[in-house]
């Protein structure tokens, strides 16, 4: 498989998988439901949105949510480019995966933030499901969308030790963010970059095409001067 549509195979199916999961949860359940997943008590679906970056964290207010939604499409962009760079670069397929989990990931949250809040009505917090293209319009312009999120996993609850300084006596649920297919994404990419791609970094790369002239000047070893001079001297065609 061509490296283009190895990369482009990874970005449809996150976006495909990512948006379908979206749409299913933000048009069939209601704010805050949640179901088991395969009966596991700590692995279940709760739908949430938020207004910020991954898991659930946020960036006040609207101009902050604007500058953030504009932000990604930069980032994005650039990312796009760099791929598009790292292709031509012919890198392993490996590393090629991850930047291009990263990039999908990201364009799965900007879809919502830039899209969903004018196809989408408002999520009511009591009760209701949201309607796809609602016919007085969705709940917010273009760019000021929320990020649906449905992924919950509370694997340890507990509390706290008393002694224990800030946090003392209070409850604790590991893992706490809801987050969504395009979050994971982008966590599994950057880590395994981090994990099995390091010397990306620390080395740089270069173009793995050989160039022509270089190949055609190794193919046959070239004389030394003092070599040329010794043969001409002695009579020898050079």
């Amino acid at each position: 498989m061509k490296r283009t549509h190895f990369v482009l195979a990874i970005v449809f199916l996150v976006l495909i998988i990512d948006q379908a999961l979206k749409i299913w949860i933000k048009t069939t359940f209601e704010y805050g439901e949640e179901v088991k997943i395969l009966g596991l008590e700590w692995a279940r679906l709760h739908f949430v949105e938020n207004e910020g970056m991954a898991f659930g964290f946020t960036f006040g207010g609207s101009y902050g949510k604007l500058a953030l939604s504009l932000f990604r499409i930069v980032v994005v962009t650039f990312l796009g480019i760099y791929l598009f760079q790292l292709i031509r670069s012919k890198l392993s397929y490996s590393f090629l995966a991850c930047v291009s989990l990263i990039l999908a990931g990201a364009l799965g949250n900007i879809i919502d933030s830039t899209f969903y809040g004018i196809i989408f009505s408002e999520t009511p917090y009591h009760g209701g499901i949201s309607q796809f293209m609602p016919e007085g319009g969705g709940y917010a312009p273009v760019f000021y969308g929320k990020v649906v999120d449905m992924f919950y996993f509370p694997i340890m609850q507990g509390t706290f030790p008393d002694w224990m300084p800030i946090w003392g006596g209070e409850q604790f649920s590991f893992f706490r963010p809801v987050f969504n297919v395009a979050d994971a994404a982008i966590t599994t990419g950057i880590l395994s970059v981090i994990l099995f791609h390091r010397d990306f970094f620390s080395q740089g790369h270069t173009e793995a095409v050989p160039d022509a002239n270089t190949t055609l000047n190794t193919s046959r070893p070239t004389p030394d001067a003092e070599q040329v001079v010794d043969d001409a001297e002695g009579g020898k065609e050079v």
